[in-house]
């Protein structure tokens, strides 16, 4: 009898303990989002959406962040592998260039995430996410090319690579297309960082009569607007509205929505959803967009704002494809 006392006194005490550990809440796993940047991450475009998608992916989903500034091509491998053994569980690559080394490192990691924003490379745990900017940047050379008095603008490009280049030649055939005399400068200086060489390339298409300014070229594109705006020129942002830089001179900006991209590849990732592959955001994603016009929308020929107006609408429902060309032309 003693026995079987004891016997039944020992099993309600474990089934307490089970009650006990099975009430305490279980607490997920923090989710570590770490992000490489080319140039600074308060660069005003295109690495400033990254950042800020990282903040929001923050507040959304409660995710330990870290990020690397100015990681080079040449380190990019290192980067990447140092934030893996770190344990870290996704990695971002905020650029084309960083598309390879994230295939390459993953393989040696293949419980962890890798992304390239704008990148053209994938694996099983590897993910590219290519953004439609050419449609951005076709509506922004019918606005360059419908403000301009002497029929002549410019773009300058940062690094020559495809995801630049797509910009600049969709610009040039969105110029075209409203107005078939118009002239397009075109320069690739080779750097995103260089304030100074997108100034000097800037000054070079306003000695040539360009009267309105563009670039694609993260934080160098600042010396293009400030060019402009020391020109008394005209000028148009990318990445996002750069209109704060100078407000009397950049007319229009492109927009891309990274944070929305950085915030739905982190609830992949938190939901275990995620899959490598390519993917392509465009406007209709809701990834691309363009700022308003602010104090130029009275400056603008009405029948170009029609003009883009319905182009986007086209672009959004499927109905136009802007020109997706990643080779430099002479056209």
């Amino acid at each position: 009898m003693k026995m079987n006392y004891w016997k039944t006194i020992c099993l309600m005490l474990l089934a307490l303990i089970a009650l006990t550990v099975a009430s305490i809440p279980c607490q997920a796993k923090t989710i570590r989002v770490a992000l490489l940047l080319s140039g600074p991450a308060n660069d005003g475009g295109w690495n400033a959406v990254a950042v800020q998608g990282l903040k929001d992916a923050e507040k959304s989903y409660g995710i330990e962040t870290a990020y690397s500034e100015h990681v080079s091509v040449a380190d990019s491998e290192a980067a990447f592998t140092e934030y893996a053994a770190q344990g870290f569980d996704l990695v971002i690559g905020h650029g084309f260039q960083y598309g390879d080394p994230a295939v390459r490192v993953g393989n040696k990691f293949p419980k962890i995430k890798f992304v390239a924003i704008e990148g053209n490379a994938s694996s099983e745990n590897a993910a590219s996410y290519r953004i439609a900017c050419e449609e951005a940047g076709y509506l922004m050379g019918i606005i360059a090319a419908s403000i301009s008095k002497t029929g002549v603008i410019g773009m300058v490009g940062g690094v020559e690579q495809p995801s630049i280049v797509k910009v600049v030649e969709a610009y040039k055939r969105g110029a075209k297309s409203y107005r078939s005399d118009i002239k397009v400068l075109e320069s690739y200086i080779g750097t995103f960082t260089d304030v100074a060489k997108g100034k000097e390339a800037a000054m070079a298409m306003a000695d040539q009569g360009a009267d309105v300014l563009s670039h694609i070229a993260n934080q160098a594109g600042t010396g293009v607007i400030k060019a402009a705006e020391g020109r008394g020129l005209l000028a148009t942002g990318d990445s996002w509205d750069q209109s704060g830089i100078a407000p009397k001179t950049v007319v229009c900006s492109t927009i891309y929505n990274v944070p929305t991209l950085v915030v739905n590849v982190v609830k992949q990732v938190n939901e275990n959803t995620f899959k490598g592959g390519i993917y392509d955001q465009g406007m209709m994603e809701g990834v691309v967009d363009i700022a308003p016009y602010h104090a130029f929308e009275d400056r603008i020929p009405q029948n170009a704002k029609d003009k883009v107006a319905e182009l986007k609408k086209q672009l959004i429902d499927g109905s136009f494809t802007a020109p997706l060309i990643e080779k430099r032309t002479t056209e």
